[in-house]
């Protein structure tokens, strides 16, 4: 994701000639197919308690979902290596998506600790909050996608969003995003997870659930073949669950799986439209580990 364009407005139609009134005549009409689709947004945002929808016409309106800022070679600079992999630190030079938001590559932001455990953090420097992503370098395709949390998730600002997930540049499949989502969207009451398989606007795609309170660790995972998505979130670490007990929540979805291709695997953390965590404060969370195997 990247910054918003800025666009130059067009010279006003001249209205002397009749190529003028054609043209205002476009205009007017793009122009009323614009509103019609805000109001087509809005409408949604009130049947939906789910955050993001208030997320989507925020980018919408920003332009902040560029799908060129989502691209490894021109957003990141840094990289690191952690769970045996290659990752590279997003970082922007101005607010661009998801959010829109600042990203960072700092260490401040991004790091990788003596245990070998990733730390994300959110930060307010020079004014500013400054949000932080890894991007994989390798793509895995179809397979198991492990993400072992070190971090109590239920204490997380409602205004602050934890990201596991897939992503392309190219816009096929709804950019082959599958989620694994953290958040409150900005709401205390909500629920704090969800899995989803992109578009969320489709009511099939999208499960929401509770992180109950109080684990220090927890597991997030999804199961992606050419036919079904399975998603699953564990108490404590564990590849399988222990026992039905540590089962947070599962899900199996089946409609709309997008095809491998090209994808990386993600964990970001970030703001809501930007806006500032409600208590004022810094958050971290650490990833003590990521896995991905072969489906069986």
């Amino acid at each position: 994701m990247q910054a918003a364009t800025q666009r130059q407005a067009p010279p006003p139609a001249s209205f002397g000639s009749r190529g003028g009134k054609e043209k205002a005549m476009k205009v007017t009409l793009v122009v009323v197919g614009l509103v019609i689709a805000v109001i087509a947004v809005i409408t949604n945002l009130g049947s939906d308690t789910h955050g993001s929808r208030i997320e989507l016409l925020n980018q919408t309106m920003s332009d902040s979902n560029s799908v060129a800022a989502q691209n490894p070679s021109q957003a990141q600079r840094r990289s690191l290596s952690f769970s045996g992999y290659d990752w590279l630190v997003k970082s922007s030079d101005g607010r661009v998506g998801p959010g829109p938001n600042y990203f960072s590559d700092s260490k401040d932001n991004v790091s990788v600790d003596a245990q070998g455990r990733l730390h994300l953090r959110i930060t307010r420097r020079d004014g500013r909050w400054h949000c932080a992503e890894v991007i994989s370098q390798r793509s895995f395709g179809y397979g198991i996608y492990r993400f072992y949390l070190d971090t109590k998730v239920d204490k997380l600002d409602p205004q602050v969003v934890l990201g596991m997930f897939t992503w392309n540049d190219a816009p096929a499949y709804s950019h082959r995003e599958i989620d694994i989502e953290v958040s409150r969207w900005g709401r205390a009451e909500n629920q704090n997870g969800q899995f989803v398989v992109q578009p969320y606007t489709r009511a099939s795609n999208i499960v929401r659930f509770q992180i109950p309170p109080g684990l220090s660790a927890s597991t997030h995972l999804f199961t992606w073949q050419p036919d079904q998505v399975f998603c699953q979130s564990l108490k404590g670490h564990s590849a399988v669950p222990s026992d039905p007990s540590s089962i947070i929540s599962r899900h199996t979805f089946t409609e709309g799986i997008p095809q491998a291709g090209g994808e990386n695997a993600r964990v970001n953390l970030w703001l809501l439209a930007g806006r500032a965590p409600a208590d004022g404060k810094e958050i971290e969370i650490v990833v003590s580990k990521f896995e991905f195997a072969t489906a069986p």
